[in-house]
């Protein structure tokens, strides 16, 4: 039964890529924010220094340096990221095998790496990057009728037109050419190669999914509206739990008129909760069942054992897998 239940788990990661909709509008938003971002960069920022050895570093870092910090931020901004670490610190992934913590991470990587790959794409296809870096590398004897005598020095200046000397200036738009066409081949290669690779992806994730398009659509909502009604309900909670205690201080608290209704219909209501529930309801969730019935998220399959007074079995759900995994 363990093993089963392990396969079985194993083959319902896929089903937590990220839906098609929201996270297409989200990716293609950052898109567009890179591509004014790498544009506005190009006008105002780039100056290839055009001097052998710096000409490589420069241009190296132009591409690879904002890429990187695209990454951090996008993983920084993730809510995964914090889901992930908040599995690490509260259950030290004891509850989370191995294929599910990399299918996570890999949704997380992936969405992190739509910024990154767009500033790297644009920066080829563009050329300027790739030509300041490389231009000192292009070999003279490879160009018909190019005067002998001229060393990586002079090849490092082709980047910057008005220092390329007099005698050289009808060399530069085939050398300015040909970097740009290197540029640009290898642009449309990670193009062709980021799309199969999403392709692929997505089949993976359709096929391995335990749940129909339309499941994982309405799963989809769920999660959207139960993300929205908690983070709204969180925050009337935690004001009517700042006006009871301000008040206990104060003897009273200053409330505008749409305050004081929310106040006199939920304080009876109110009280604190304590962090066992918080971390219960927080963390790592994968899609899982019971008795047939779908639990589409922690906070559903918290009220689900709620209900029925069981909370122990909460914690102790993924007890037999996480033995059968370590």
């Amino acid at each position: 039964m363990a093993a089963y239940a392990l396969v079985r788990e194993n083959f319902k990661f896929g089903s937590l890529f990220f839906k098609s909709k929201d996270v297409m509008i989200f990716n293609g938003m950052i898109a567009l924010g890179t591509v004014a971002s790498q544009t506005a960069y190009n006008v105002f920022a780039f100056d290839c220094p055009c001097s052998p050895g710096r000409n490589y570093y420069y241009g190296i870092a132009a591409i690879g340096a904002p890429a990187l910090a695209l990454f951090i931020v996008g993983v920084m901004l993730n809510k995964r990221t914090w889901d992930l670490v908040s599995e690490c610190r509260l259950r030290r992934f004891r509850k989370l095998s191995a294929a599910a913590a990399f299918t996570v991470l890999g949704s997380i990587v992936g969405r992190a790496l739509v910024a990154p790959l767009t500033w790297t794409v644009l920066s080829l296809l563009q050329g300027l990057a790739y030509t300041c870096a490389f231009s000192e590398f292009t070999d003279p004897s490879t160009m018909k009728d190019f005067p002998p005598g001229y060393n990586t020095e002079d090849m490092a200046k082709f980047p910057c037109k008005e220092s390329v000397p007099t005698e050289l200036q009808n060399f530069w738009p085939e050398i300015d050419r040909r970097l740009k066409y290197e540029s640009q081949l290898i642009g449309w290669l990670v193009v062709a190669g980021t799309s199969v690779m999403v392709f692929m992806v997505m089949c993976t994730k359709h096929c391995s999914s335990p749940l129909g398009y339309q499941q994982e659509e309405y799963w989809s909502k769920y999660r959207a509206n139960e993300k929205n009604l908690f983070h709204r309900t969180a925050a009337v909670h935690a004001q009517l739990m700042a006006a009871k205690y301000v008040k206990s201080f104060f003897g009273f608290v200053a409330l505008d008129q749409e305050e004081k209704e929310h106040v006199a219909e939920h304080q009876a209501a109110a009280s604190p909760i304590c962090s066992t529930e918080w971390n219960r309801v927080s963390g790592v969730y994968l899609y899982r069942e019971k008795n047939g019935l779908p639990l589409y998220s922690r906070l559903n399959k918290w009220a689900t054992y709620s209900e029925e007074n069981n909370v122990e079995a909460f914690d102790k759900e993924m007890d037999e897998i996480t033995s059968f995994i370590t």
